[in-house]
């Protein structure tokens, strides 16, 4: 790659509109993807939500990775990847500057805050890390593990060193917290129990028992006096430090408890349930005080802002919600995070990815754009399978509430609901024509439907086990379906008939694919293979190996040269169909893979993951570099014109260099004008606020450096021709005055224009009686536009005397020579 501009490149494109707009509108589609991949759909699970220390930002730990928030806008700040599981906890250092996470890849990350950048990884544990916390100082971080571990951690935070290890809890441990004094460490875990620690010996001081399940959070008091536990046994408790004495027990929530947390002054507790409300308590008196609905899942993290005016809670139904802890308004909701991904379908024009989550609704998204463009509820549990009809103008879905579900793909609509299978429905798929759709269930059966009226058509039986997945061969005529029972089984899809079952998968299978010329399935299987099959014999032609779990979803290539294969593993592969070659692997997942799907067009991969997120990645063959596209982006355009220009007297190699003479100069340029539209994509019109844009001036300066040059060749004449076609775009035909921008404004603005004649400028401003305000005087302006932020005239929203004006309705009169024209602008502030 051309890597000597890149970022010059990146640092014009966050000034200039002079770039074509960003594929991925919103930004953080793009944000810290793995390597392959062009966008990511949905932010992940969220494990836990915590203010920092000052109260500006908000991190939320998640499935695949951390996200930092603007607490007041809600605005994303960052995203910080690197673990290669889920995140389970995160902790601000008292000082703000320093991250702490841990995952379920078994390390402790501490991370800089400001920059994002990865400081240093604490090895040690061997089961996944439940719990981080800084001590008070910032010097210690404790962290406590699960999975057959049961230990608490101590590690020095500047150097990474682990100092100790705390044994005797006999489960795993769910949380920890640091006494305000830093002497004590308090650990909650599945083993029931509270414990105490001495954080400078590591002896166990107390041991607290009353619960009745599993310990989840626990939080020391501002005063260090007291710990509440909130447990799966549906309440909080309430501890003292010193006597180990029980003091109260918050009763009310209807379903486990999986976080607690205290105010700064100590006096409320707050506690997020599975019953999916959050619970306010008055620590003194035990009393509730409010609770907060609005959550429709768990609620698994809550946190105390600084000033203690604001909580902010997280959930399973992927949302982080904001409350005032005075009324219990409800004050902002973060969105974007989604709960597992169990099943992905592009729609035929590769525009329209659907994904079935667990969360009990199918989500609609833009692949152009990665905006989520819908969410389609009334599944009652969650959704297994989706499938886009052939015409791409209906959608249906399979799920646990034992039904199979069409919806308007364009409206979001609810069209019918199939309902007759006895259990859970794993799989739907509709047949070429559209006509027909045919879903497998938990109840042993395939069933096929009639897509028009809804009718059930008929029953497949003979699988001995779960129906996990079906397919349609290209024609329509065959059905195969991938069950418990470790085999695969072709049907009749006209008579119902069993054609043959095929064998040698040694468990369950998952998925089951046909190729596109319909001579193939392809299967994936918990034995981790993926198997391919002769459709006409049932023979079995070979045997892909190298996953390492689980493999969950296969999917051909619309050509039918690739197959991909998503697993437990948490990875995709990619393998050649005709010589069994592994192609290649694509990694960033954090949790299992649980659906593929290539667009139609084979350039595109989706996949859907536990993790909560599809992944889109880019399987387009790369274009050849052509020297003239100097940024890479495969136009030819102004935007290489300018880049040549930025470098005009660099040596050496560089990508400016179209030539490759070492040296950059008008030459380069004049190539670039000769090639522009040899590559996809026309010239980019200008825009107001493109600050690389070059001007009318240097234009011409280019246009008589090339002429100077007096080089007959065909192709750099060419290139003068559009120069020159250049200069003239550049040259307005009438003079104009535009709009302000911004407008609204507070407290400056620009005031663009273009000249068709030299001309002496100057704009007026006025109230809306006509009191003037303030004059500009640009001065004498040669013929061009001047529209960015560097060319147009700049008024800072202040009088002739310096102070700022009100807000209200003000004109402004433009006066160039002998042209004059008046437009409003309006303040507010």
């Amino acid at each position: 790659m051309k890597n000597t501009l890149v970022s010059v490149f990146f640092l014009l494109l966050l000034t200039s509109t002079l770039y074509l707009p960003n594929t991925f509108a919103q930004e953080y589609t793009t944000w810290g993807l793995p390597e392959g991949a062009k966008a990511r759909l949905g932010k992940g699970r969220i494990s836990e939500v915590k203010y920092s220390h000052d109260g500006t930002k908000l991190v939320v730990a998640g499935s695949i990775g951390i996200w930092l928030y603007d607490a007041h806008t809600g605005e994303e700040l960052d995203l910080l990847t690197g673990h290669t599981g889920s995140v389970s906890s995160v902790s601000f250092s008292p000082d703000g500057q320093t991250l702490a996470s841990g995952s379920r890849d078994a390390t402790v990350r501490l991370w800089d805050v400001n920059t994002g950048r990865h400081l240093r990884t604490l090895r040690g544990h061997t089961g996944s890390v439940s719990s981080v916390s800084f001590s008070p100082d910032g010097q210690t971080l404790a962290s406590g593990s699960g999975y057959n571990e049961n230990t608490v951690r101590l590690w020095s935070v500047n150097t990474g060193r682990h100092i100790r290890t705390f044994t005797g809890h006999t489960g795993n441990v769910n949380s920890v917290s640091f006494s305000p004094d830093g002497q004590t460490l308090a650990s909650g875990s599945r083993d029931d129990t509270v414990r105490l620690w001495s954080v400078n010996t590591g002896r166990l001081l107390r041991t607290f028992t009353g619960h009745t399940n599993w310990v989840e959070g626990v939080s020391f008091s501002s005063d260090g006096q007291s710990i509440a536990s909130g447990s799966f046994d549906d309440t909080v408790r309430l501890w003292d430090v010193n006597t180990g004495r029980h003091i109260r027990t918050f009763t009310g929530h209807t379903d486990w408890v999986d976080s607690v947390s205290f105010s700064p002054d100590g006096e409320t507790l707050a506690s997020g349930s599975f019953d999916d409300t959050v619970r306010l308590w008055d620590v003194n008196t035990g009393r509730h005080i409010r609770t907060f609905t609005g959550h429709t899942g768990t609620v698994n993290s809550v946190s105390f802002s600084p000033d203690g005016q604001t909580l902010a809670s997280g959930g399973y139904d992927d949302t982080v919600r904001l409350w005032d802890v005075n009324t219990g308004r409800h004050l902002r909701t973060l969105t974007g995070h989604t709960n597992y991904v169990l099943s992905v379908s592009f729609s035929l024009d590769g525009e329209t990815l659907a994904s079935g989550s667990d969360d009990e609704t199918v989500r609609l998204w833009d692949v152009n754009t990665g905006r989520h463009i819908r969410t389609l509820t009334g599944h009652t549990a969650r959704v297994n399978s989706v499938s886009f009809s052939p015409d791409g103008q209906t959608l249906a879905s399979g799920g646990y509430d034992d039904t199979v579900r069409l919806w308007d793909a364009n409206t979001g609509r609810h069209i019918r609901t199939f309902t007759g299978h006895k259990w859970i429905v794993n799989s739907v798929s509709f047949s070429p024509d559209g006509q027909t759709l045919a879903s497998g269930s938990f109840d042993d059966t395939v069933r096929l439907w009639s897509v028009n009226t809804g009718r059930h058509l008929r029953t497949l039986t003979g699988h001995t086990g779960t129906a996990n997945s079906v397919s349609f061969s290209p024609d329509g005529q065959t059905l195969a379906s991938g069950s418990e029972d470790e085999t695969v089984r072709l049907w009749d899809v006209n008579t119902g008939r069993h054609i043959r079952t095929l064998t040698g998968h040694t468990g369950r299978v998952n998925s089951v694919s046909f190729s596109p010329d319909g001579q193939t399935v392809a299967s994936g299987s918990i034995d981790n293979t993926v198997r391919l099959w002769d459709v006409n014999t049932g023979r079995h032609i070979r045997t892909f190996t190298g996953h390492t779990r689980y493999v969950n979803s296969v999917f051909f290539s619309p050509v039918g040269e690739t197959l991909a294969s998503g697993s437990a593993d948490y990875t995709v592969r990619l393998w050649d169909v005709n010589t069994g070659r592994h192609i290649r692997t694509l990694t960033g997942h954090t949790v299992s893979v649980s659906s593929v799907s290539f667009s139609l067009d084979g350039e595109t991969l989706a996949s859907g993951s536990w993790d909560g997120t599809v992944v889109l990645w880019d399987l387009a063959p790369e274009s050849p570099q052509i020297p003239e596209d100097v940024n890479d982006d495969g136009v030819i355009n102004i935007v290489d014109l300018s880049l040549v220009a930025s470098y005009f007297g660099r040596t050496g190699q560089n990508d400016a260099d179209v030539n490759g003479d070492g040296v950059v100069n008008i030459v380069d340029l004049t190539m670039v004008a000769t090639a522009f539209g040899n590559a996809a994509g026309a010239p980019i019109v200008l825009g107001r606020d493109s600050e690389i844009a070059p001007t009318r001036a240097d234009v011409q300066a280019w246009l008589r450096e090339a002429r100077q040059l007096n080089l007959t060749d065909a192709a750099f004449q060419r290139g003068i021709a559009v120069l020159e076609q250049l200069l003239a775009a550049f040259t307005p035909k009438e003079t104009a005055l535009f709009a302000n921008y911004p407008n609204p404004f507070n407290p400056e603005t620009w005031i663009p224009y273009q000249l068709a004649t030299s001309a002496d400028v100057s704009i007026s401003i006025y109230t809306a009686d006509g009191k003037l305000v303030r004059t500009l005087n640009i001065g004498h302006q040669q013929v061009g536009s001047y529209m960015s932020q560097s060319h147009a005239a700049y008024w800072d929203g202040k009088n002739e005397n310096g102070e700022s004006v009100a807000s209200g309705v003000y004109f402004y009169t433009f006066t160039a020579g002998k042209f004059t024209t008046t437009r409003k602008m309006l303040i507010l502030k």
